[in-house]
């Protein structure tokens, strides 16, 4: 049987070697723990994380977990690593924020609100793979219909897509 301690230790090596945040359901699954027992040992992680003597903090993102190097020691951080910031253009930033409001949607939605072509736009954000192929459409032609991914709740630090600020 293990401890409290045992588990947390071992959700905290989780979050730590996970590239992707993870849920509580995933990471009850994998310890053999209801999401409600592993939502309250990250509540107890966080906490512990929160110390002014710690480097690392636990944040909620994309609809699930992860473990961060705290910001105000960005610039240390940033020394090692280097970051390449990929910046997207204004055709591609704008593209994107019709999918995130209006997902699903249509190749040729897009255009008919942009006013122009964007097939190089949808592939280079498939490329980041902020978005991605969701279905296709009844419609005739049954065309693709696009939506946000993961890496893109990721990319704009959202739990979820609710965090949307309103259109207005």
């Amino acid at each position: 049987m293990l401890f409290s301690e045992d588990k947390k230790a071992i959700i905290e090596s989780l979050l730590f070697v996970s590239i992707e945040p993870l849920s509580a359901k995933k990471i009850g699954d994998i310890i053999g723990l209801k999401p409600d027992d592993v939502l309250i040992l990250l509540t107890e992680i966080k906490n512990d994380l929160e110390k002014p003597d710690r480097g690392i903090c636990l944040i909620e993102i994309a609809e699930g977990f992860k473990i961060v190097t705290k910001e105000q020691y960005s610039e240390y951080i940033e020394k090692i690593l280097k970051p390449q910031v990929t910046s997207l253009s204004h055709a591609a930033l704008e593209t994107l924020a019709i999918i995130a409001y209006k997902q699903p949607i249509t190749r040729a939605e897009i255009e008919q609100i942009r006013g122009v072509k964007v097939d190089g736009v949808l592939n280079n954000l498939m490329e980041k793979l902020l978005i991605k192929e969701i279905g296709r459409k009844e419609s005739p032609g049954r065309p693709i219909v696009y939506g946000t991914t993961t890496e893109f709740l990721t990319y704009f630090g959202l739990k979820n897509l609710s965090e949307l600020p309103s259109i207005e």
